[in-house]
């Protein structure tokens, strides 16, 4: 290999390496074995006797075991239940709209739900009792009839030309 080139073969520990930086070193496994300390067990990691770590083994394949069982007895109950709407004619449909029902006067009886509409009740009757406002519905309640009005007198105008053209 040249110097300046890469190692790019994937599977290789050398990869991504300079050629020129790699150099043959024999490994010897016995001593690399001899000189690392044996790993640590859990068990003395934490503390806990090798009765103890057993223990809490066999109580931990117990505690698995009737997980599986309750997902057993619950699969079983759900597919019952299931069967019984079918028979009472229920559809998911049905249970959607009770669901929002329910969801829905839950929003409405909540505390920030009935914060919210009194303080929005109370600027209602704020606004509605100012006079800006009081002046802009009576202004729009005029424009509205005059335009009522015109809308009428052009709808009269048409019709009467329609009239004349017959």
């Amino acid at each position: 290999m040249e110097s300046a080139s890469q190692d790019i073969n994937l599977n290789s520990p050398n990869k991504g390496l300079l050629a020129d930086t790699m150099t043959d070193v024999p490994v010897d496994n016995t001593s690399a074995a001899a000189a690392a300390p044996p790993p640590l067990r859990a068990s003395a990691y934490n503390g806990l006797t090798e009765a103890e770590e057993e223990e809490l083994r066999s109580e931990l394949a117990k505690v698995e075991e009737e997980i599986g069982t309750l997902r057993q007895v619950l699969a079983a109950k759900e597919r019952h239940c299931g069967e019984l709407k079918r028979k009472l004619g229920l559809t998911p449909l049905d249970g959607l709209k009770q669901n929002l029902s329910k969801s829905w006067h839950d929003v409405q009886v909540s505390n920030a739900y009935m914060k919210t509409s009194e303080k929005l009740g109370e600027w209602n009757e704020k606004v509605t009792q100012s006079d800006l406002y009081k002046k802009t519905q009576e202004t729009l309640s005029q424009a509205g009839q005059k335009t009522s009005a015109a809308l009428s007198n052009v709808g009269s105008v048409i019709s009467r030309k329609l009239g004349d053209m017959r």
